[in-house]
């Protein structure tokens, strides 16, 4: 198996909430391969698509019903603690919930946390040993 990441899928309760947040809040730009029951954005490298959490679960063959934390995080890695910040303060503008404030972390970076309308966490982190190539995708040290 390659070492590599495709697609995520996030259950979401409401697509046409979330395509709001993140199409219209965000200002991604969805793939026009989507229809009325899932939505694709092409990130860098990987494809993130919304798909109604009932559906996924059915799909998956679980129960749709979570409680709590999931176990996982989305990261969203910027540039500059400036960007970190500028990427909670627009989450706070769209009205969506900051769970951690951007703060200097253990690792030597910079991040905070926010929730997505279905409760999804997103890191956003400035980690100051990593670079990122033109196409804005990760490079890790050596």
């Amino acid at each position: 198996m390659q070492q590599r990441l495709s697609l995520m899928t996030l259950g979401v309760q409401n697509l046409q909430r979330s395509l709001q947040f993140y199409r219209d809040g965000l200002g991604w730009k969805p793939a026009s391969n989507g229809n009325d029951e899932i939505t694709f954005f092409q990130l860098s490298g990987v494809v993130l698509a919304l798909y109604p959490r009932a559906k996924l679960a059915e799909d998956a063959t679980v129960e749709p019903e979570g409680t709590g934390f999931s176990g996982m995080t989305l990261s969203y890695n910027t540039k500059s603690r400036e960007e970190v910040d500028a990427v909670l303060q627009l989450i706070e503008q769209l009205g969506e919930r900051v769970i951690k404030p951007a703060q200097d972390v253990f690792w030597g970076g910079y991040s905070g946390y926010f929730a997505d309308p279905d409760g999804h966490l997103w890191e956003v982190a400035w980690n100051p040993f990593w670079t990122f190539d033109d196409a804005g995708q990760v490079i890790l040290p050596a």
